[in-house]
């Protein structure tokens, strides 16, 4: 059966191979499924979408930790119990105690004859756990973003400026030998070109163009 390692990072900063070599260590034949941060906060889990529709019954997907699968508590338990209703297994590197093999065994294993401190105590037991392993992974996130707004604050608060200076135009690195070039070629300024032909010259954009021209122009009024 199929074996998915899925891998997601939420920042630029974070790095997605650590979570790819723990998951090939443990799963050498895994099929690596990579979730990266794309700057925008709209894109959501595409990937795992994506996995989670051609996963099929006895079909394994790992993560490193719950935090991959979800950092909502409510959202992870929802999803966990969905795939495991679907016969999908779930491996959690980090968190082996609520894979979902483990669960399984605490399902069977018969702990008393009672049905009220047996099966029925060990279902409730086993998912107090895989709630508390969500639930942990949320706080950790929401600790993380309460610390990000303690320390900008407390940044303004010391004077230094968070963020562009508002009013302040940002300045792109290759914005400048552009635009030295479309002073030097384009005939609205120094050159002789045409617009169409200062474009291919130079090898940008047609939107970037117009607006490196633009910005020219108000430099020079």
């Amino acid at each position: 059966m199929p074996v998915y390692g899925y891998c997601r990072i939420s920042t630029p900063q974070q790095n997605i191979e650590r979570q790819v070599r723990n998951i090939a260590a443990a799963y050498p034949a895994a099929h690596i499924v990579r979730e990266v941060y794309t700057g925008t906060a709209c894109r959501g889990r595409q990937e795992l979408d994506k996995l989670l529709h051609v996963v099929q019954p006895g079909d394994t997907i790992v993560f490193d930790s719950v935090s991959r699968m979800s950092r909502s508590a409510e959202e992870g338990c929802a999803l966990y119990e969905a795939l495991y209703n679907r016969g999908v297994t779930l491996c959690f590197l980090k968190e082996p105690h609520i894979n979902t093999d483990t669960y399984k065994q605490a399902l069977q294993r018969q702990v008393s004859s009672s049905p009220e401190t047996g099966s029925a105590a060990t279902d409730r037991f086993a998912k107090e756990q895989i709630r508390l392993a969500f639930a942990q992974a949320q706080k950790e996130v929401d600790d993380l973003h309460q610390r990000t707004r303690e320390g900008i604050l407390t940044a303004r608060l010391n004077g230094k400026q968070i963020g562009q200076t508002p009013g302040r135009k940002l300045t792109i690195k290759k914005s400048a030998p552009c635009k030295e070039q479309i002073k030097k070629y384009s005939r609205d300024f120094d050159g002789t070109l045409t617009d169409a032909d200062c474009i291919k010259l130079i090898g940008i954009a047609r939107n970037t163009y117009y607006k490196y021209k633009r910005e020219l122009r108000e430099e020079l009024t």
